[in-house]
């Protein structure tokens, strides 16, 4: 996927999304032909999972967001076309996650999103 500087990256609406919980919202930020590789105790670096494309990202983030737990945007960083931001999330047992995402943007939205998860075991 190519890439080009445009518009600023929102990063209040990351916060917002992320922290309300919120997948419409956060999925506002992805571009249509978006794609993320995670990568984690399951889908480890060899073979990540991808999800192609809104729709999918749609699912992965329904998903995420409906669990009963809390989310937490600890820190972001937007430099050109490229961001990275942290987040931290607590199960209503007290499992906690940890993911850290590298994205490149393009017109402001996110086209690439690499994320690495960790979680309490």
């Amino acid at each position: 996927m190519g890439t080009a500087t445009g518009s600023a990256f929102d990063t209040e609406t990351l916060r917002r999304g992320i922290e309300g919980r919120t997948p419409e919202t956060l999925l506002s930020l992805y571009a249509d032909d978006a794609e993320i590789r995670v990568v984690d105790h399951n889908s480890q670096p060899s073979r990540p999972t991808v999800l192609h494309g809104r729709d999918r990202i749609a699912e992965m983030l329904a998903d995420v967001y409906s669990r009963d737990m809390t989310h937490h945007l600890e820190d972001c960083v937007v430099q050109g076309d490229r961001a990275a931001f942290s987040e931290s999330c607590e199960y209503a047992d007290g499992v906690r996650v940890l993911s850290e995402s590298m994205i490149t943007l393009r017109d402001g939205k996110i086209v690439e999103q690499t994320m690495i998860q960790a979680w309490d075991e």
